[in-house]
């Protein structure tokens, strides 16, 4: 049913590159705000500017929860910077203060409209619905309420499990499977009997690493090799070609 084994009744999905096209916002968003770090780093210290680049943003930072994604690409590029509190302002020079940039940026393209759904996962969503399948959101990100709604998308979703849920409930973000499982718990289904739609590498290796019954890799970025080897089951350009 729907591509799926018939043992599967519930449908995880990831929101960004998955549900919405936010994956390239984010991208862009995490692009303007590491570029305007580093080039500031690179005059204060007399260093050469290197920009963040597509392959970092794939590599170091998609799927990841925010300061995960800040803290990887620092420490490829050899910078520690301190940890700070999740309060930290946009002026702090810690892990926490540069997420907060990069989500006031997100934030302003959320609010501008840069928030638009796939139509194949539109289709998919009303089509798990009238087959009787359980749907939840499962997303590191914090903005994931806004970003549904924006995308008109909400009223198909049972349950979100995003960057809010996860910290509150001290889970552990992607690639550990924490919050796809907190997923199937609020939809009432164990984890085999649940498929999980992800166009992340990370985000497929929790898949994998929660024993879900069958874990869906969209390749939104030419990965479709990378997918498989984190642990997809399948890999399509877009939910429609499970229909």
């Amino acid at each position: 049913m729907l591509g799926l084994p018939d043992s599967i009744s519930a449908c995880l999905f990831d929101l960004d590159g998955v549900l919405t096209q936010t994956a390239s916002v984010h991208a862009a968003a995490w692009k303007k705000m590491f570029d305007a770090y580093l080039r500031e780093r690179a005059q204060r210290d007399g260093t050469p500017f290197v920009p963040f680049e597509g392959a970092d943003y794939t590599r170091w930072v998609d799927g990841k929860p925010r300061e995960a994604g800040v803290r990887d690409f620092l420490a490829s590029r050899g910078i520690e910077l301190p940890e700070g509190s999740p309060d930290d302002g946009p002026e702090a020079e810690t892990v926490n203060g540069l997420g907060t940039r990069k989500n006031a940026l997100v934030l302003d393209l959320i609010a501008s409209g840069a928030v638009e759904p796939f139509a194949g996962s539109v289709d998919y969503l009303h089509a798990a619905r009238d087959a009787g399948l359980r749907r939840a959101v499962v997303s590191s990100s914090n903005n994931c309420k806004a970003v549904v709604e924006a995308a008109r998308i909400d009223d198909m979703l049972e349950a979100r499990v995003d960057g809010t849920t996860a910290r509150s409930e001290g889970l552990a973000g992607k690639p550990a499977p924490d919050t796809f499982l907190a997923g199937a718990k609020a939809l009432g289904v164990e984890p085999a009997q649940a498929a999980v739609f992800e166009d992340a590498l990370a985000g497929v290796a929790a898949g994998r690493a929660g024993r879900f019954g069958f874990v869906v890799g969209v390749d939104r970025a030419g990965q479709r090799q990378a997918l498989l080897d984190h642990g997809a089951d399948i890999v399509v350009d877009d939910l429609s070609e499970l229909l």
